[in-house]
C-alpha cells in the first residue's frame, strides 16, 4: 500500500456511522461544508462525517508517485486507518465516484456503504483521454490553471440554474495547484472500467445523478445501478454536476437513506 504524502488535510464533523466524502475535480473538501454541517444531525451522532482533500489539493500534498487513482484509494485505506475506522460508507462525486470504486476494488472489506454521485464506472473513451492529456500538458506547462478558468470549467459543471454558484466553484478551481491538476487528468485517463467491481459488492449503495449534468449522461448512472446488487437510484431534476453543491437538501436526503439502510443491515 502507497504511503500518505506527508501533509493531509481532513474536515471531519459528528459521531456515528463514519462517512467519508470523497470530492470532485478540481475542487477541494470545502465542497462538502453543507454535508459536514447537517449530516450529523441537531445532536452531531447521526453520522462522523470526514472530508479528505485529496492528493494534491485543499491542504493535502501530492508526494510522489505516479498519477494513479488507485494510491488515492490507498490513502484513503490509510486515513481510515489512523482514525480507527474499520469499515464506513464511502461517498464520491465524480473524480470523488472514481476513487470511491478503485477502493471498493482494493479495500472491500473496509466498504460499508457506498454512494455514488455524478460518475460513471466505464473507463474514459480516447478522446477524452486526449483532453485530459491536452489539459495536463497544458497547465504545466504554464504552471498555470488559467487554462480551467478560460474553459469555464466552473459554469460547466453547474445546471442552468445553478449559475449563482459558479464564483464560488471558481474560487475553489482557481486554488488547485497546476502538479495537482495534471496528476489528477493523468490518474483519471488511466482508469479501467469497473462495472464488475460494482457487480461483486455486497454492501447498500445510492446513485445520484442530476437530470441537467452535462457532463455525465444519466446512462452512466443507470449502468451502475444495474450492475449494483443493492441500489437506489435519485435522478436530481434540474441539477447539473455538482449535486452536492447544487442540490445539498436533495443530495443530504439520499445519504442519510444510504446510512439507515447501512444501519439496518
Amino acid at each position: 500500500m502507497t504511503q500518505l504524502p506527508s501533509a493531509v488535510s481532513v474536515r471531519e464533523s459528528g459521531t456515528g456511522t463514519p462517512l467519508v466524502l470523497l470530492h470532485a475535480f478540481p475542487l477541494n473538501a470545502a465542497m462538502w461544508s453543507a454535508q459536514l454541517d447537517a449530516l450529523p444531525g441537531p445532536a452531531g451522532d447521526r453520522a462522523r462525517v470526514i472530508a479528505p482533500d485529496q492528493r494534491g489539493f485543499g491542504g493535502s500534498g501530492l508526494g510522489s508517485e505516479e498519477p494513479a487513482l488507485e494510491t488515492v484509494a490507498d490513502d484513503v485505506a490509510r486515513l481510515l486507518d489512523a482514525a480507527g475506522i474499520d469499515r464506513a460508507v464511502l461517498g464520491g462525486l465524480s473524480m470523488g465516484g472514481y476513487v470511491a470504486m478503485a477502493f471498493a476494488e482494493r479495500h472491500p472489506d473496509r466498504l460499508a456503504g457506498l454512494l455514488l454521485a455524478n460518475t460513471k464506472a466505464t473507463a474514459d473513451p480516447q478522446a477524452a483521454k486526449e483532453n485530459r492529456e491536452r489539459i495536463a500538458s497544458a497547465v504545466l506547462a504554464r504552471d498555470s490553471v488559467r487554462l480551467l478558468l478560460d474553459e469555464r470549467m466552473a459554469q460547466g459543471q453547474l445546471a442552468p440554474g445553478s449559475q449563482h454558484l459558479a464564483d464560488r466553484v471558481q474560487e475553489l478551481v482557481a486554488a488547485a495547484p497546476p502538479a495537482s491538476v495534471a496528476w489528477a487528468q493523468r490518474a483519471m485517463a488511466a482508469r479501467p472500467e469497473r462495472l464488475d467491481v460494482l457487480a461483486g459488492l455486497r454492501v447498500p449503495a445510492a446513485v445520484v445523478a442530476g437530470a441537467d449534468d452535462a457532463l455525465m449522461p444519466l446512462a452512466e448512472a443507470e449502468l451502475m445501478v444495474r450492475a449494483l446488487p443493492d441500489a437506489e437510484l435519485t435522478v436530481l431534476p434540474g441539477i447539473g454536476h455538482l449535486s452536492a453543491i447544487e442540490a445539498p437538501e436533495a443530495f443530504d436526503t439520499v445519504a442519510l437513506r444510504l446510512l439507515e439502510r447501512v444501519a439496518a443491515g
